[in-house]
């Protein structure tokens, strides 16, 4: 063999070698960033936090000084300018309405004088503008509080069947200020 052919055959070698190391270092570099993606690409490394969120929530999230309801799942929310709203599932919601104080002990849930009927666009679902997550799909129930410095709207999807009931889950959309 000649000295040509050795040298031919070693840098070949070479190749071959830093095309393993390069595809490992990309195998592992692939691999952080699929790890640390929520910390990587939602706002404050929050997972529920929504694209353009300019504060971040604690992680038990109160609307107008009330904890939402301790069973809440897919939470989802977006906050801006002292404003915050937050999409969550529940089955908890009579008894977050009646501590809220927005609907009080005893009253029916689907009593005018605390809430109305709440007319959502046809298609998929509503979704405020900057809140990522599953729409709320109608039919739908607003309430405003009514309590000093509460300041909450809450919009709580009704079943499709029972108007005078919520899903189990019900998907919510909870709307306050910022303390």
């Amino acid at each position: 063999m000649g000295e040509s052919d050795r040298g031919g055959s070693e840098s070949r070698r070479r190749l071959s070698c830093l095309a393993v190391v390069v595809a490992v270092l990309a195998l592992v570099a692939g691999g952080v960033l699929w790890l640390f993606q929520d910390e990587l690409f939602h706002p404050f490394g929050d997972a529920r936090a929504c694209e353009g969120s300019d504060t971040m929530l604690p992680g038990v999230i109160s609307a107008g000084g009330v904890p939402i309801p301790a069973d809440a799942s897919d939470i989802h929310y977006v906050t801006e300018n002292g404003s915050a709203q937050v999409s969550f599932l529940s089955d908890q919601m009579p008894d977050y309405l009646h501590r809220t104080g927005i609907v009080p002990e005893g009253k029916s849930l689907f009593d005018k004088t605390f809430g109305v009927a709440y007319a959502l666009g046809e298609g998929d679902g509503e979704l405020p503008e900057g809140l990522c997550g599953p729409a709320l799909k109608g039919p739908a129930w607003s309430y405003d509080s009514t309590g000093p410095g509460s300041n909450v709207s809450i919009l709580v999807e009704r079943s499709p069947v029972d108007n005078s009931a919520f899903p189990a889950p019900a998907r919510v959309i909870a709307s306050f200020h910022i303390r």
